[in-house]
């Protein structure tokens, strides 16, 4: 027996405001809807909401992948858009072992510094992952902890 999940046809498609469309299988039109992950982490081609400016959901999607590549290529540039979480590639150094310290980092979106106010401020994830939230409210990601370089590594082991 074939599992699948049934998502009823619409279209969606980005205004020249820069805002998306949606219409529903019945003809109904929302303005600016956004797409919202239910775990951007965990699973981020999975559990999409789209929601109205009213803040209604207007459909669900259980996997990004059974829609049809223009709506996906469309919502993957808009959540892109939407979840800046830049990806730690390289701890360069840190102000203190002790905490709130100054951390330099080199990310996916280049180097850049932040605070971390205390240990308490970095989550174990699935694997060997980490998330760890900067003072200034941004949250960087490292994807695997075990594929830092040997310096990083040290530099992380203080703080776990």
């Amino acid at each position: 027996m074939t599992n699948f999940t049934f998502i009823p046809a619409f279209q969606l498609k980005r205004l020249t405001s820069g805002r998306l469309q949606f219409i529903s299988p019945h003809g109904e039109v929302h303005q600016g809807v956004v797409p919202v992950r239910a775990f951007p982490l965990a699973a981020p081609e999975e559990c999409v909401s789209l929601i109205s400016t009213e803040g209604h959901e207007l459909v669900w999607i259980e996997q990004l992948s059974e829609l049809p590549t223009a709506i996906r290529l469309l919502l993957h540039e808009e959540l892109a858009l939407r979840d800046f979480v830049p990806e730690i590639r390289l701890l360069l150094s840190v102000s203190s072992f002790g905490t709130p310290s100054t951390w330099t980092v080199e990310t996916d979106r280049g180097p850049t510094a932040f605070i971390l106010k205390g240990e308490e401020d970095i989550r174990r994830l699935q694997g060997n992952a980490l998330l760890i939230a900067a003072s200034d409210g941004v949250q960087y990601r490292i994807a695997d902890t075990a594929a830092l370089d040997k310096a990083s590594r040290r530099l992380l082991e203080r703080f776990l």
